[in-house]
């Protein structure tokens, strides 16, 4: 599929795979419900009210990774040392293309009007916003939405020309382990010589720094975790009660990684509708909802070798608690 020849400012790459051997995220929410340790795949919290919540989280004095990449990417143009004559950036969970448009507003005109910018999310309502915004900010910039599941999709996105992939907000730490590696080695296979990618990288750090960023004392961040049993209860047609959940969120240090998770607060049986599953949890025990990996140099160096890239320069913010690490295939 030519995504160049398609006419409408978004690609919806969900619908056309849809049929095709991809789990549905009711499967996938049911499958996770299900295992030992139960658990739901984070990128279900971003609903229109999850997202609305993560924004407000990302102005919280406690959560510092935004903060700290946009003060990167403020003066990440001049460093990269790139010529845009056709250069096609693919940002990879893209949402409010706030941390994007701190890169194109250091971009010259004159080389602008040769930029492709494609946002990819799984959310079709934020890219036409983030479309709109954009094309009022940059009206020489040629801009095509992409709704895809970046984790699965990759194969599909567009091909040739200098492409420089973007992946920002640390989205990757999100990943476990083994689904780090192997998105590292599907994002390297699909790259070609002289690809260009820019990940954002939160960094390991003092442990109380990272407990207080998703501990955060107005509650926000607790509203947010619960808010994807919303999520799911739309999606199962099940009877989640969020309120009888509390907000768990820790630094493991063993696996270096803030884990979020939901308690229950009593014994209970939730029923899912849609297929007349029942799943039962008992008092204290918990949904696994987001893993946010912290990286150490040495890991770093790791990232690279799964994908077959080149580290080119890590470039951190003031403090050194974040990185943008700009690699090369």
């Amino acid at each position: 599929m030519d995504i160049e020849e398609k006419k409408p400012a978004i690609i919806d790459l969900l619908t056309e795979s849809a049929g095709a051997g991809d789990k549905s995220a009711k499967n996938e929410i049911l499958e996770g419900l299900m295992e030992h340790q139960k658990r739901i795949p984070s990128k279900f919290f971003y609903d229109g009210k999850g997202s609305g919540l993560f924004e407000e989280i990302t102005m919280l004095p406690e959560y510092y990774p935004t903060r700290c990449e946009k003060e990167i990417l403020t003066y990440l143009w001049d460093k990269l040392e790139l010529n845009a004559g056709d250069l096609r950036i693919i940002e990879l969970g893209s949402g409010d293309c706030s941390k994007i448009r701190l890169l194109l507003t250091c971009i010259p005109e004159d080389q602008l009007r040769n930029v492709f910018y494609y946002p990819v999310d799984i959310s079709a309502v934020a890219i036409r916003d983030a479309i709109t915004d954009l094309q009022e900010s940059f009206p020489k910039l040629e801009v095509k939405g992409i709704a895809a599941d970046f984790t699965s999709q990759l194969h599909m996105l567009p091909k040739g020309g200098a492409r420089m992939f973007c992946f920002f907000g640390s989205t990757i730490g999100n990943l476990d382990s083994d689904e780090i590696n192997m998105f590292m080695t599907g994002l390297g296979r699909e790259m070609a010589k002289g690809d260009q990618l820019l990940l954002g990288l939160d960094m390991v750090k003092d442990i109380s720094v990272l407990e207080n960023a998703y501990n955060d004392k107005r509650g926000v961040t607790a509203m947010f975790n619960k808010n994807i049993l919303n999520v799911t209860n739309e999606l199962l047609e099940s009877d989640f009660d969020p309120e009888m959940f509390d907000h768990k969120a820790f630094y493991n240090q063993k696996k270096q990684r803030i884990e979020m998770h939901l308690q229950a607060r009593r014994g209970m049986w939730i029923s899912c509708n849609s297929n007349g599953t029942r799943i039962q949890l008992k008092k204290g025990e918990t949904i696994h909802t987001e893993n946010s990996h912290k990286f150490s140099p040495e890991q770093i160096e790791q990232l690279g070798e799964a994908g077959g890239l080149s580290v080119k320069a890590i470039y951190p913010d003031s403090k050194e608690w974040f990185g943008v690490v700009h690699f090369v295939k």
